[in-house]
């Protein structure tokens, strides 16, 4: 934009004094471009300041694209001051149920101006693993405060960006993105592994690939345990099954060379048994047992990419790693009461690839 500013249309020869008449006849002339020259430098300079302002006849107007209009006002743009009063949630489950209760905890704190405070059971599952930063609190601090309880379902929602009560024990499984993800960064911040678990999962990595150079690594959770006849029995759903991993897997050999697939389970013998590894790129690292969950979430993280089946463990393995991940949907009929408590949308982005369930063996 141009901008303006005050030059005589003329030079005096020199005179004690301009002609009166003259004065009088320029005068209006004269205050005119001297607002117009303090106008036209303010809007320079608050447009220089603010690249996405339009001008309207009579005022300017904070222009925000519809396509940024969500990152424009997500939490992660608004810096909140803390208010009085503590936040923290129950810990409850296995690492990846604690994970995504830590993170929500961490999202929604921040989103409601609070400080947030992991109990000491999570920090004994955590801290050993990731460099959480949140404070802990006393067991006699604990015992003191008159808590409210704040039951959350697995998503997102509008009213958990207005909840304004200074004594706040949420309690729940979450683990969705949408709870976090407008401040992934912090998140992945959070969750990272202690240089131990790094070294350990770099060097296992290097030791199966023996040298090869230009190696895609794939990183494979099979989630079995309880969940074979959990799904079926009570939430009328399936696991990932044979065809699934094969679709999956065939998915990256097509796409990259010297492809490397690492799988961790509960279930290693089903792997070992139905997994086809005639090509000899599949690795399975640990005892089947989830003895060490830590070290089979580093080594998985530490790869390119994920193929999940379901469960919150194969979820941060995907969410961590960051790279292309391909996941199990529609893994239930349509009247499971499953559905009520789970949103596939709310629970794996939007960029990740679904291959659809095989329902038959419910049918």
């Amino acid at each position: 934009m141009e901008q303006y500013s005050l030059k005589p249309d003329r030079t005096w020869k020199h005179q004690a004094k301009p002609p009166v008449s003259l004065w009088r006849r320029h005068k209006c002339l004269v205050f005119t471009f001297i607002i117009v020259a303090v106008l036209g430098s303010s809007v320079y300079i608050f447009f220089r300041m603010n690249n996405d302002c339009i001008m309207c006849p009579i005022f300017l107007v904070k222009y925000v694209p519809s396509s940024l209009a969500k990152a424009v006002n997500s939490p992660e743009s608004v810096e909140r001051p803390l208010l009085k009063g503590m936040w923290t949630i129950h810990p409850d489950g296995r690492l990846g149920n604690q994970m995504g209760q830590y993170a929500t905890l961490y999202a929604l704190a921040k989103q409601n101006g609070y400080q947030a405070y992991m109990l000491p059971e999570m920090k004994n599952y955590l801290a050993p693993l990731f460099k959480v930063s949140m404070p802990v609190l006393s067991n006699d601090k604990i015992s003191a405060t008159p808590w409210t309880q704040y039951d959350l379902h697995d998503w997102m929602s509008e009213e958990y960006n207005h909840i304004q009560r200074d004594h706040i024990k949420l309690k729940g499984f979450p683990c969705s993105w949408t709870f976090f993800h407008h401040i992934r960064d912090e998140i992945l911040k959070e969750f990272t592994f202690h240089d131990s678990y790094k070294i350990q999962a770099i060097s296992y990595l290097q030791d199966i690939t023996k040298g090869k150079k230009n190696v895609t690594f794939v990183g494979v959770h099979v989630r079995r345990g309880d969940y074979v006849n959990v799904m079926p029995q009570h939430w009328r759903g399936v696991i990932g099954d044979k065809a699934y991993f094969e679709k999956a897997m065939d998915y990256f050999r097509k796409k990259y060379r010297n492809v490397v697939f690492v799988v961790t389970s509960n279930g290693m013998d089903w792997c070992r048994e139905n997994l086809d590894n005639s090509r000899g790129d599949l690795f399975f690292i640990g005892d089947g047992n989830e003895s060490s969950p830590g070290r089979d979430l580093s080594i998985l993280v530490h790869c390119n990419h994920t193929i999940m089946s379901i469960g919150t463990f194969g979820f941060w393995a995907s969410y961590l790693t960051g790279g292309e991940a391909i996941y199990l949907t529609n893994f239930t009929l349509q009247e499971s009461n499953f559905l009520k408590i789970f949103k596939y949308d709310a629970a794996f982005l939007p960029e990740w690839h679904g291959i659809a369930a095989d329902l038959s063996p419910l049918l």
